[in-house]
């Protein structure tokens, strides 16, 4: 059945932490993987799913720089991938599979932000590639693992920036003028359109997808934007200190996504966009709540998830999509 997008009345907002949303849920026994687990928001995610007893799987670009980062934390396992990369991927999935556990939780949360122009792979547009194209193969090439378990949630980080772009049908990879900021909004609407996609064929096999907004949060994700960019939209001050007073903290940035892959609020529902740690509703206007139509329209979604497996060569549901 498909889920509304409508809130739900959780209980929880935009200032629950990751730790406030898990009190009182035992992840004991589970598994999750959580891609890019080891910065930021994923970091702040792998340790409140470890403090809950979760063994955390943190598969990483920089494996020498997360097993340094998390090392402080029990439970977690950090291997390596690099979503650009679609052997990486491919290789990281296969010692995963091999090793006969299965998944959970699976966090779809590295992603980069307006980078300059980047062709990666055949010459793909570095952020649709990353941000989605990586995270399709992986999550499609897991799917034994994920599909094995007892009602595993695959959780997809987007963003409100989604408002700005759909999918770009004539020019996905910004072979005509590349806009940094066009690309980081179509990647993120396509992170959103997956969730939808994957909930319809992986429901029979009691898997789960969401996708939320985590809310704006200082974070190493802005790492390609020059300090004098963010002091003009107002972010930081001269000194590089936080100016924004509607921004969260990590701990509230990591909640929404905490909450999607663990709430028992959720049980049966799927294919949603959450934010501020609720279903949220579906925008009426440009002030950048809520998500767009483009990015919850399922047949957006089957087409997309049709795109992106001619362009990885990988589809765990051939013979169902």
């Amino acid at each position: 059945m498909t889920t509304p997008q409508h809130k739900i009345g959780s209980g929880f907002g935009a200032q629950s932490t990751a730790d406030g949303v898990l009190r009182g849920i035992d992840l004991s026994a589970k598994l999750a993987i959580v891609t890019g687990g080891y910065s930021g928001l994923g970091l702040e995610t792998t340790r409140a799913l470890a403090s809950a007893g979760a063994h955390v799987v943190v598969p990483a670009r920089r494996r020498a720089t997360a097993q340094e980062a998390v090392k402080s934390i029990d439970g977690v396992e950090v291997d390596e991938v690099d979503l650009a990369d679609l052997e990486s991927v491919r290789r990281f999935a296969e010692r995963f599979v091999a090793s006969g556990r299965h998944i959970d939780i699976m966090i779809n949360n590295a992603g980069v932000m307006a980078c300059p122009e980047t062709r990666v792979g055949p010459g793909w547009e570095a952020q649709f590639a990353i941000n989605h194209l990586g995270h399709f193969a992986l999550v499609n090439l897991l799917w034994p693992a994920i599909a094995n378990g007892d009602g595993a949630r695959v959780v997809a980080v987007s963003s409100a920036a989604h408002h700005a772009s759909g999918i770009r049908w004539d020019d996905v990879a910004f072979e005509h003028g590349y806009d940094r900021w066009q690309a980081y909004a179509q990647a993120k609407t396509a992170n959103v359109l997956f969730a939808v996609r994957l909930d319809v064929l992986g429901r029979s096999a009691g898997v789960r997808a969401f996708s939320l907004h985590p809310g704006s949060i200082l974070t190493p994700l802005q790492r390609h934007l020059p300090r004098e960019e963010m002091v003009a939209l107002g972010w930081i001050d001269e000194d590089g200190n936080l100016a924004a007073t509607d921004f969260k903290t990590p701990a509230q940035g990591a909640a929404t996504q905490v909450w999607a892959a663990t709430s028992p609020r959720l049980a049966g529902m799927g294919g949603v966009y959450c934010e501020d740690c609720d279903i949220a509703e579906s925008a009426v206007n440009d002030i950048g709540a809520g998500v767009r139509d483009h990015a919850t329209d399922p047949e957006q979604a089957a087409r997309l998830w049709t795109l992106s497996s001619e362009l990885t060569g990988v589809n765990a549901f051939v013979t169902a999509a």
